[in-house]
Parts: C-alpha cells; sequence; structure tokens
C-alpha cells in the first residue's frame, strides 16, 4: 500500500505541524482565514477538529493510504468580537491533542461554512504575517487523477534533473 509523502505538499497544501510552528511566533496576533476571496468574519469558530485514516484505491487501481486532519471552520459574525488571536487556535488545537491524536505531518483540510451555504473543502497556504495579523489563505480543494499527479511529478523531477545546472553541459536540454 503506498503512503502519501507529505515532505513534498505544496505551498499552498500545508500539513498541521508547518501551521501551528508558524502560529506559534505570533500568538497574540489575530488569525484571519481568507476563502472565496474574502476573509472570515471577526466571530468565526472552530467548531471541530477529526483525524482519519484513510484507505482507498485510485483510478488506476493503485492502493492508497493516508492520514488527514480536517478544522471546520463555522464563519459568523457574533457581536463585536475581533478575530481569534492565533495562541487561542493554537490552544484549541492542543486541547484536541488531549482526546485525539493528531499527526502533524498529516494533510490538513479545512472545511468552511458560513452556516448557509454547503460546506466547502479547503487546503491552506503558508501563514504570513502582515500589518500585525496572521493570513492564511485558504483554495479550494480540488479532486485530481493520483496516477496522473505521479506521472507530471515523475516528469518534472526528469527534466529538473535532465536540465538542471551539472547537466546543461551535458547536451539532454539542446
Amino acid at each position: 500500500m503506498k503512503i502519501i509523502d507529505n515532505s513534498k505538499i505544496q505551498e499552498n497544501d500545508i500539513d498541521l505541524g508547518l501551521l501551528l510552528e508558524m502560529l506559534g511566533g505570533a500568538k497574540d496576533s489575530p488569525l484571519i482565514f481568507y476563502y472565496d476571496g474574502k476573509p472570515v468574519k471577526p466571530g468565526y469558530h472552530v467548531t471541530e477538529v477529526k483525524a482519519g485514516q484513510f484507505s482507498g484505491l485510485d483510478c488506476g487501481a493503485n492502493p492508497e493510504a493516508w492520514a488527514e486532519i480536517f478544522i471546520q471552520l463555522w464563519d459568523i459574525e457574533e457581536g463585536d468580537r475581533a478575530h481569534m488571536p492565533a495562541g487561542k487556535f493554537h490552544s484549541i488545537i492542543r486541547k484536541v491533542t488531549e482526546h485525539v491524536q493528531l499527526d502533524g505531518s498529516a494533510k490538513l483540510t479545512f472545511e468552511v461554512s458560513d452556516g448557509v451555504r454547503p460546506m466547502q473543502l479547503y487546503c491552506a497556504a503558508r501563514p504570513i504575517l502582515s500589518a500585525g495579523a496572521m493570513h492564511v489563505e485558504l483554495s479550494p480543494r480540488p479532486a485530481s487523477c493520483k496516477p496522473r499527479d505521479r506521472w507530471l511529478a515523475e516528469e518534472s523531477s526528469r527534466a529538473a534533473a535532465c536540465c538542471g545546472p551539472a547537466a546543461a553541459k551535458s547536451g539532454c536540454c539542446a
């Protein structure tokens, strides 16, 4: 069974460990998530944190197995509250770890809803500290074909090996 290698996660699909590490240095800063081109409302809640172990068969009949963490955000405005501080988010996750085993390198998925629209799935980009706040861009988690993704990664790796600086004199890039 193939285990997904999270060390190759793209910058727009970080894991929980990296998110918490980056938030740790700015615990007093407001934590603002962005999705669908807009920030979450200041009263947003972390309503649920789930950890799952999944196994399946991809469209190329390849067995797959992975761990995934889901963080559910309820995008509501409540009174005159400010955006949650990064330290509070960090504390919520720490509290969850008292009851649920969370693998910091697991795939991280955000489930976001305003309580009216259906919940949507998002992946998170690397947090950015700007203007005194931590900003995390969430982008829709698209479907993909894992065999095609692996093939593209292999092709890209081969091209980089052939056309990298060390191989430029070999003539394979001509």
